[in-house]
């Protein structure tokens, strides 16, 4: 086993089980060194633990881990923080790669306190460890505004990627948020026509959006909404000009296809409405590099 690892990893990609998160994410931590020991240390899910191991921060990021025999404290001017870790493990953060800043709790941030806008990221994401996650339908200027928030420390919460606002074929705001959206003031995402699906995509882009998701296929009262062809494929091309991912939400067979043709790049879901994929179905999103990616979703 080597002596040490550096490993310059940010710090957010690292959990302490139990107490350890609350003390790593204090903005005011970040101040000082921190030195992390006895802990029994999981540097990667395809590697051993390290059973009585040490990780060294500095100013943020871990420099170094490897076990405490052969790693030591620096004495330096500076004050170090030394976390006795034995009985904790510590593991690299989880990614969730579904998730909404949409509930009541986080719309309307400007109007919620930061103590407010913790506990809910804590109830939903960062109790269960994830320490990155991307946001796959919000209201794009709310989760900036948590974002920017976090990013300051006025907020504990992980780092989120996020899409913004999605992509609804002409009538087809899905039945099971219609109301939601309505009663939050929250406007239409509606795609008029091609020019101002594009022209949003470069907005949403420029306004911080980490890719685009579309709804390919859109559960409305009078059943699946398709959206044409052409116009995903407008919207992805344009999104994997500015090098952004593109997610799809297809509902059904009909939706898969659109997404396939289309040149997205995720299945947000696994399309249950569709039935059994046939072969033929199968070959062409393997041929795509296409599937389901819809991880933990926790709300």
């Amino acid at each position: 086993m080597p002596a040490s690892v550096n490993v310059g990893m940010p710090i957010h990609a690292m959990l302490a089980i139990l107490l350890l998160w609350t003390f790593v994410w204090n903005p005011s931590s970040f101040a000082s060194d921190l030195a992390l020991v006895h802990a029994k240390v999981y540097p990667s899910p395809a590697d051993a633990p390290i059973e009585d191991g040490t990780i060294l921060v500095h100013n943020g990021r871990i420099r170094a881990l490897g076990p405490s025999a052969n790693l030591k404290v620096p004495r330096l001017a500076r004050a170090v923080t030394v976390l006795d870790c034995n009985g904790l493990v510590v593991t690299a953060g989880f990614w969730n790669s579904h998730v909404h800043i949409f509930t009541p709790g986080l719309l309307h941030a400007e109007k919620q306190s930061s103590g407010e806008i913790s506990s809910q990221l804590d109830q939903m994401l960062t109790r269960w460890g994830f320490t990155t996650v991307f946001d796959i339908a919000s209201v794009l200027d709310n989760t900036n505004n948590i974002r920017r928030r976090i990013a300051t420390g006025q907020i504990r919460g992980p780092r989120i990627l996020t899409v913004g606002e999605p992509f609804y074929p002409k009538g087809g705001t899905p039945i099971y948020v219609k109301g939601f959206l309505e009663d939050n003031h929250v406007p239409s995402a509606e795609v008029q026509s091609t020019p101002q699906a594009l022209e949003r995509v470069r907005q949403q882009i420029r306004d911080g959006a980490d890719g685009i998701k579309i709804f390919s296929g859109s559960i409305t009262a009078e059943g699946v909404l398709p959206m044409a062809t052409d116009l995903a494929r407008a919207i992805v091309s344009e999104a994997h000009r500015a090098g952004k991912p593109v997610f799809a939400h297809p509902s059904n067979a009909e939706g898969i296809e659109v997404a396939i043709q289309s040149g997205v790049d995720i299945l947000a879901h696994t399309a249950p409405m569709s039935g059994d994929w046939t072969p033929r179905l199968c070959r062409k999103a393997k041929g795509r590099s296409l599937g389901p990616h819809s991880y933990a979703h926790v709300v």
